[in-house]
């Protein structure tokens, strides 16, 4: 097998093209998660702005927030594909990636990481120093904490939803200079969400992480009760967290009802999943946590109180 990947990589780095490589760099910033992160820091952004929020100042803020945060996200990502190159390169669903597949050098991707994340943390010191404070820790925190504990123990998935859930924190302290409860609501949305979002991926390449020598949960738990039920109760726990945002009248009414019946809908995927522990119903859980992040801040978004 590895002959066969190592003649693979051969014949394609020999026709490797200008577009090739920059296809190559962008991969490397993990544009889903990014994008991902840009979305929940706006949202954290526009639930803290007040009513006369259309002036420039608000706008020249939001777009400082918003690109230095996708900054950030992308030289993190960058950066944690230099640190697990060796991993992925022993993963069937990973070793084509840029760095273990030739495309990129280790020394060019850890430059390219390096720049974003600093250009990024300039960007969000200019708009709210708090908010770089913010967007350091989660660097810290996914790369030096995070990355290197996923080799070691199952408690790394916890420990990685901090920051992932870190960034509408980032939107929200830009405006109010605060983190109040209703930014900690936003936080704990966040983080409840990551969990059967990557439990559910984690169980569908359960033997690719355990080829990688990753000792995760989906891994130590091979009938896959114990993380259907970490599942059951991460998706009920986000929903009664989701409600908190109409009592605490950041949302409305319209909101409140939207919330409980995607948390609903979500809650049934887990249900099922339990039930009946295949790749099928993991892969439902994991694209129904996409739609419903998703349509969880659109109705922030046309329902702010």
């Amino acid at each position: 097998m590895n002959e066969v990947k190592t003649n693979i990589l051969s014949a394609h780095g020999e026709a490797l093209t200008r577009r090739d490589m920059l296809a190559a760099f962008y991969e490397l910033t993990k544009p889903g998660i990014t994008l991902m992160v840009v979305i929940s820091t706006a949202a954290g952004f526009y639930l803290a702005l007040p009513k006369d929020f259309l002036t420039l100042e608000f706008a020249l803020l939001f777009m400082l927030t918003v690109v230095g945060t996708a900054l950030v996200s992308a030289g993190s990502c960058v950066l944690n594909h230099v640190m697990e190159h060796d991993h992925d390169g022993a993963m069937k669903r990973t070793m084509f990636r840029p760095i273990p597949s030739g495309k990129v050098s280790l020394g060019a991707a850890t430059l390219f990481g390096i720049g974003l994340a600093a250009g990024g943390l300039g960007l969000l010191l200019w708009a709210q120093p708090l908010t770089a404070a913010l967007a350091m820790l989660t660097l810290v925190l996914y790369l030096g904490v995070y990355t290197p504990m996923k080799r070691k123990t199952q408690l790394a998935t916890l420990v990685g939803g901090i920051p992932g859930a870190l960034p509408p924190l980032g939107g929200y302290a830009t405006v109010s200079g605060v983190i109040g409860i209703e930014a900690f609501v936003l936080f704990m949305i966040l983080f409840l969400w990551q969990m059967p979002h990557f439990l559910s991926l984690a169980w569908m390449y359960r033997k690719d992480y355990e080829r990688g020598g990753f000792p995760m949960l989906t891994v130590l738990d091979g009938t896959g009760i114990v993380v259907a039920r970490h599942i059951v109760v991460y998706t009920l726990t986000l929903l009664l967290f989701s409600l908190l945002l109409t009592v605490f009248s950041v949302t409305g009414v319209f909101y409140f009802a939207g919330a409980l019946l995607l948390g609903a809908a979500f809650v049934a995927t887990g249900v099922r999943f339990f039930i009946d522990r295949t790749n099928s119903n993991a892969r439902t859980v994991l694209l129904s946590s996409y739609f419903y992040l998703l349509a969880l801040i659109t109705l922030m978004f046309i329902d702010k109180a």
